[in-house]
């Protein structure tokens, strides 16, 4: 295995993505969790095509103060974004639909499963996810974090 600086990491997977090319990436970090886990999960991304077409609930890979994060978009108002991670429950960011490297479309589970992010299942378990009270998630994250389920 070849470990490479982030910055390098991102720039090459942003030259795919220019390319019209898939990208798969391994989770890393906590904050999309529950539906998405560290170093359990691959992403695969697609290119952002048209950005007209990004809307709340799409997950993202995007680029903000020098820094790449895959998170979802919250908000959108005209070129605007505002994206939080799932297990955030008061952080989010700004970005412009520029800033947008590449559509997270579908994870690879450590399984092999496939789950598509346009399936009936996902956004199901996205809508319910999402529409938990804040402060109930953070208790239920923390809940998750203690028994194991990082």
């Amino acid at each position: 295995m070849i470990l490479l600086p982030n910055q390098l990491f991102f720039e090459q997977v942003e030259a795919m993505l220019a390319e019209g090319r898939e990208v798969q990436i391994r989770m890393k970090g906590h904050s999309m969790r529950p539906l998405l886990r560290s170093e359990r999960d691959q992403v695969v991304l697609s290119p952002c095509t048209d950005p007209a077409r990004l809307q709340p609930g799409d997950i993202v890979l995007f680029r903000t103060y020098g820094r790449h994060i895959l998170h979802r978009i919250v908000r959108r108002d005209g070129d605007r974004l505002t994206l939080a991670g799932d297990g955030n429950y008061r952080i989010t960011e700004q970005c412009t639909t520029r800033d947008v490297a590449g559509v997270a479309t579908r994870a690879i589970r450590a399984s092999g499963r496939t789950v598509s992010f346009d399936s009936p299942g996902w956004r199901l378990r996205s809508r319910l996810w999402l529409s938990i009270p804040p402060w109930l998630r953070r208790q239920l994250l923390r809940v998750l974090w203690h028994t194991g389920f990082k």
